[in-house]
């Protein structure tokens, strides 16, 4: 007898091939091997979780490989004759398992905390004018101060905008876009209360409101809200002081001049910081006429939260610090628009579920306006009405649609404020009248535009 003695698995048996030396072979069967059965069924049970999402046996070879499986282990611990029927009998004995992916981490969650800080900072600076209205009451300053305020507001958004697209570039190219800004943005306000109110007290006031809106603009951008916050601490404390004490003209001057010196004081650290971050190698400069329907926004807002501030005062402060939640709002109307966007199977089953979207926030949004009208006396028709408005309108804005809103919410607040500027006779139901009939048109629009798949990917 001699030559070798191979052994071969065939038909799920062990057999032994023994050659003869006259050229015959004999072939003798051998007890089915247990042991190296069970060998496989172990390496089945640990690798279930891996082996159960493979299509294909040859995923599981692929894998053996990677684990460095040889020749020699596959076939004197296995009985197997190579890679391939080792990935066979695993695919054979683990049932096919395809679990659902994890789900991935939502890019457009909201900071809780920067949401409600950003309201409360949006409402502080009115404590000024608690503090300094019996200086400038009886004077010519509220025209001056609600003119300078106005070219603030609209400056102040195309220049937010316009430096919001100048950080995609880097942080130095945001700082400079500030710096210029901010500087010409000041100036050109304190102009406008000038040339209201002429040389004197009042056109005093409108320019420290239009620095320190300046400013306080430059801070937001660049993200230092705890920065700002700190440098609004006099104001707080000299209005808390209001409550035991009566606080003479120079303490109702020099808190706020403290408060704006210290605001101008963190806006040049700020800057300073972002202008000595590198620059970037290929910068172009957005144009001009991007920011433009962010400005006129920004105009038409003012005007139309300043005609109900006119009659009812305290619904500007409403307004002001429901600006923090309607931020955290948008974020989740993104966050959820882009959960539907997976979970919907069809454009018009999408549809469906961005019009939900659209309506639970936007009712998140205008519930707690309601019970904070009926605390300040304000009607809550139109308050709900102007603040569904400005929410749609920044709904819009924050997808990069900027003219439709602009020209809505200019339509409207010209619908109110040119009657005003004529002398015509109040009519109360004129700024209800207009806000609602320019929601009706933004939730339409919103629904139209962002109601499609392509706008969230």
């Amino acid at each position: 007898m001699s030559g070798p003695l191979p052994l071969e698995p065939r038909t799920g048996e062990d057999t032994l091939t023994l050659r003869l030396g006259d050229q015959r072979t004999l072939s003798l069967r051998l007890p089915r091997m247990r042991g190296r059965e069970q060998e496989i069924d172990r390496l089945a049970a640990e690798m279930t979780e891996a082996l159960g999402p493979a299509v294909h046996s040859y995923e599981i070879a692929a894998m053996l490989e990677s684990e460095g499986l040889t020749a020699d282990v596959i076939r004197e611990r296995y009985g197997k004759k190579d890679l391939f029927a080792l990935a066979d009998a695993l695919y054979q004995r683990v049932p096919r398992a395809f679990p659902e992916p994890q789900a991935p981490r939502d890019p457009w969650r909201p900071d809780h905390l920067r949401c409600a800080l950003r309201g409360a900072l949006f409402a502080l600076p009115g404590l000024a004018h608690l503090l300094t209205a019996p200086l400038w009451q009886g004077t010519d300053a509220v025209p001056a101060l609600v003119t300078a305020g106005l070219v603030s507001w609209a400056f102040g958004q195309a220049l937010g905008h316009r430096a919001y697209l100048r950080l995609a570039d880097g942080r130095r190219e945001a700082g400079r876009t500030l710096l210029l800004g901010a500087l010409a943005g000041a100036a050109l306000a304190t102009a406008a209360g000038l040339a209201v109110a002429g040389p004197g007290p009042a056109a005093a006031f409108a320019a420290a409101q239009s620095v320190y809106l300046a400013c306080a603009g430059v801070l937001l951008v660049l993200g230092r809200e705890r920065l700002l916050l700190a440098a609004l601490t006099p104001l707080i404390g000299g209005a808390a002081a209001l409550l035991w004490w009566d606080a003479g003209a120079a303490v109702r001057i020099a808190v706020p001049l403290a408060t704006v010196a210290a605001t101008v004081a963190a806006a040049g650290f700020a800057l300073s910081r972002a202008l000595a971050a590198p620059a970037a190698a290929h910068a172009a400069r957005p144009r001009a006429l991007l920011s433009v329907p962010y400005g006129l926004f920004g105009l038409a807002a003012g005007a139309l939260v300043l005609s109900e501030g006119r009659t009812e005062p305290f619904a500007m402060i409403v307004l002001t610090v429901s600006m923090g939640p309607a931020e955290w709002l948008l974020y989740r109307y993104r966050g959820l628009s882009v959960a539907a966007l997976r979970s919907a199977a069809t454009p018009s089953g999408f549809r469906r579920r961005s019009a939900g979207i659209l309506l639970l926030c936007l009712a998140g949004y205008l519930l707690p306006l309601l019970p904070g009208a009926l605390l300040v006396g304000a009607d809550p028709a139109t308050l709900l009405a102007l603040g569904a408005t400005l929410w749609c309108a920044l709904l819009l804005q924050a997808f990069g649609i900027a003219w439709p809103p602009a020209l809505v919410c200019l339509a409207a607040a010209c619908a109110v404020a040119v009657p005003a500027l004529a002398s015509a006779p109040a009519q109360p139901l004129l700024l209800p009248a207009s806000c609602g009939a320019a929601s009706l048109v933004l939730v339409a629009w919103v629904l139209g535009r962002l109601g499609r798949p392509a706008a969230h990917t």
